[in-house]
């Protein structure tokens, strides 16, 4: 049986199936590529973004020519919005998410598998800890992130 008497230092990321992602039925596999990594779910919901959410999430791209169209883009339909922890989590999704362009992705990755169009590229995920922390308190508030411990955690992790 392994060793898990030493705590491991976790990190937060937060994760978001665009609505292609939804209305192309891909959310399952989806949660299930990142949860089988080792990615444990800490929160997740269903949620339709409000104009305001969606300035604030994007807050970052103000004034660039692309801003509107992506604002209206993300508010169109439902989208999951997810809150999962791991060792380097943010780095660890942003791999297998893949480059924004799925055309560019590198083979194996959720963009390059599901995507067609940069501005479908199916999954949004933190860039860094700080973005992780701003993006997870704009969707979830604190008391909605479930803290657990689950015991494939002496597999996943030394």
């Amino acid at each position: 049986m392994p060793d898990f008497s030493g705590k491991i230092n976790m990190e937060r990321t937060f994760v978001m199936i665009k609505p292609e992602g939804l209305q192309r039925g891909l959310a399952g596999e989806i949660i299930a590529r990142l949860e089988k990594k080792g990615l444990k779910m800490i929160a997740m919901k269903m949620l339709v973004i409000s104009v305001d959410l969606a300035n604030k999430h994007y807050g970052e791209h103000v004034g660039k020519p692309f801003f509107e169209k992506l604002v209206k883009y993300i508010t169109c339909g439902p989208v999951i919005a997810m809150v999962l922890e791991g060792k380097n989590a943010v780095s660890t999704v942003r791999a297998m998410m893949g480059s924004t362009d799925p055309l560019k992705a590198e083979q194996g990755t959720i963009r390059a598998t599901y995507g067609m169009d940069m501005g479908r590229n199916i999954i949004h995920g933190s860039d860094s800890p700080a973005s992780a922390d701003r993006e997870i308190g704009n969707f979830f508030k604190t008391e909605e992130l479930i803290d657990y411990t689950r015991s494939i955690e002496l597999w996943v992790y030394e």
